[in-house]
């Protein structure tokens, strides 16, 4: 009984929540290209980080994540998993920077605005929260209590994927990152995607 309970602690601990549109079909039966966006992230680092070095960090973040994000799709797509394409992410962030679209403003345009300026048919970005760097190796000691608590969790990752024409919101990914999942950025993407890989609408073996 004993084991069970905190296996049940643990397994609800780490539980995924995944949302996808009902009308996900009728929206992204059109679907070719999608851009993926540097992520947003919010920093609650320890005080004492100066203003400008913070926001340094919050973009490298973020950029980290996209980055991360392209290297799966990509590697999946090698094996012809996805029914779509995606934009390799050097061209959609220049063209960003040559619509005057920066990581400070970015969240200012909506996901059908970003869609039109991209050229793409749907958008992929989202949020980062977290009180570690993960772009850099994590190495926070944890054990199996602090686990169960919650006090070895770090941060939050939420992916969202809306419609280019319409903006709306076909899919979302949340989940609560800790140590045990992955010891960096590209690590814990990976991980976390693959774990969602049967629930990811443009992979075609969820079908």
């Amino acid at each position: 009984m004993l084991v069970t309970f905190f296996m049940g602690l643990l397994l609800g601990h780490t539980q995924k929540d995944i949302y996808t549109s009902k009308n996900f079909d009728e929206y992204a039966k059109d679907h070719e290209v999608l851009a993926i966006l540097p992520f947003k992230t919010a920093l609650r680092l320890d005080d004492g980080v100066e203003e400008e070095k913070l926001r340094k960090l919050k973009e490298k973040e973020g950029l980290a994540v996209q980055n991360a994000l392209e290297s799966y799709f990509l590697k999946r797509k090698k094996r012809k998993k996805f029914s779509v394409e995606f934009q390799d992410a050097a061209e959609t962030n220049a063209l960003l920077k040559q619509k005057g679209v920066t990581y400070e403003n970015l969240d200012t345009y909506t996901p059908k605005e970003l869609s039109k300026l991209l050229g793409v048919d749907g958008i992929i970005g989202g949020t980062l929260i977290i009180s570690t760097l993960i772009s850099e190796e994590v190495d926070e000691p944890f054990d199996l209590i602090s686990l169960l608590r919650g006090k070895s969790d770090f941060g939050k990752i939420n992916i969202k994927i809306a419609d280019g024409p319409t903006g709306k919101l076909l899919w979302k990914y949340t989940l609560t990152i800790n140590r045990r999942s992955g010891k960096n950025t590209e690590a814990i993407i990976d991980k976390m995607m693959r774990k969602a890989a049967r629930k990811f609408p443009y992979d075609r073996e969820h079908d």
